[in-house]
């Protein structure tokens, strides 16, 4: 019975839509309607606001972290395990992924995964956040990055640690999540994929087009 209120409580945290409530609160446009249509951090940053893309990372990063601190950190008092640490990081994930608060339309789960994975171990989590942050900076994809990563992670978990009970939800969160990118992966290959940052600049690009336009006429 406790394994099963972890779990439930888990996914609820994950259901926590930081995209939404963080534009919503600073007044900018549901990150559900423009740009990529994903409540998550890199579609809050095309509206410009670096602030509620920041905010919207830590905080989705937040609660993958909190939900399994919390059964890791105080589950052994109640009887939960290793199994119970596993299954609280699947529920959080995805609880980002498919929120009950929110129709079940959530984001792609790159920094709920990265607070799951710091909350298994420190170097875990951040092994595979300095794997991204490498691959975004000389490639410029965060799609790429977050590709890359979660490929590493399985490995990385079984080079540090070697056959554990919580490696098989590493393995589950990694797979969601390149399934969550499928799209991407396809503009990648056909070579539509767009750069950090590139719509900002394209977008900025047609305004003054259009200004100069206005002007002449």
């Amino acid at each position: 019975m406790q394994m099963l209120i972890a779990t439930v409580a888990a996914y609820l945290i994950g259901s926590i839509s930081f995209a939404v409530i963080v534009s919503a609160t600073m007044g900018l446009a549901d990150p559900r309607s423009y740009g990529s249509k994903n409540p998550g951090a890199t579609n809050v940053l095309r509206s410009g606001n670096k602030a509620a893309a920041i905010l919207t990372l830590l905080g989705d990063a937040f609660k993958g972290w909190f939900a399994v601190w919390l059964v890791a950190r105080f589950g052994p008092r109640y009887g939960l395990d290793d199994a119970a640490v596993a299954l609280a990081a699947i529920a959080v994930f995805l609880g980002h992924l498919y929120p009950v608060f929110f129709k079940f339309k959530g984001g792609k789960g790159v920094a709920t995964a990265a607070g799951v994975l710091l909350a298994i171990h420190p170097v875990l989590g951040l092994s595979t956040m300095l794997t991204w942050l490498i691959i975004a900076f000389f490639f410029r994809y965060s799609s790429f990055a977050a590709i890359v990563a979660a490929v590493f992670a399985p490995l990385f978990d079984l080079f540090l640690f070697g056959p554990n009970r919580i490696a098989w939800a590493v393995f589950a969160m990694s797979a969601l999540l390149l399934w969550r990118h499928r799209g991407n992966i396809a503009k990648l290959i056909a070579g539509t994929e767009s750069r950090i940052g590139e719509k900002k600049a394209a977008a900025g690009a047609k305004h003054d087009g259009g200004a100069a336009h206005a002007r002449k006429h």
